[in-house]
Order: C-alpha cells, then structure tokens, then sequence
C-alpha cells in the first residue's frame, strides 16, 4: 500500500472526503516526525511505539575494494510494534 492508497482507504473508512483524509493523514505524519525530530517519542497503545535512537560510530569495509570506511554516528528512527497489531497480523 502506498500513501495515495492509505488515504483512499483512510477516505473510505472515515467517511470523509479525499482531501480531508489526505490532510489528515499528512498532519499525522508530520506530528510524528515533528516529535522525533525533537528526539522525543511517540506512544501508541495497542499499534506501537516510534522512538529515537543513536548509532554510534563504526568503520565498514567498502565491499569492492575491501576498504575501511569510517560511518559516522548518527541518529536513526525505530519503530517496535505493539501488541494489538502483532495480534492482528498473526
């Protein structure tokens, strides 16, 4: 499913017209990454949990020429499922 087909679905779901559901899907998104931006987290009961991690730094190797690379430290994004939709999937 891609966004143009989530808020098709989110349309047909809610009852409400495609733009609406396209700003609110939109806004949701934009909340959520506004949040982890901040590096604070976003709870969902029941979905899951979108939190903010750092990776430290490592050193790769480049795999054509066996090279060491250094990787930078970096802050990445997760996401952990939560029980409702383990449930739901399984």
């Amino acid at each position: 499913m891609n966004k143009n087909e989530l808020v098709s679905a989110v349309a047909d779901a809610a009852n409400i017209s495609k733009g609406d559901a396209q700003s609110a899907v939109e806004a949701v998104f934009s909340v959520i990454s506004g949040e982890l931006k901040k590096g604070g987290d976003v709870r969902l009961v029941g979905f899951g949990n979108f939190t903010v991690s750092k990776r430290a730094a490592s050193t790769g190797r480049n795999p054509q020429t066996g090279a060491a690379v250094n990787i930078p430290a970096r802050t990445v994004p997760k996401f952990s499922a939560g029980k409702g939709l383990k449930d739901a999937v399984n």
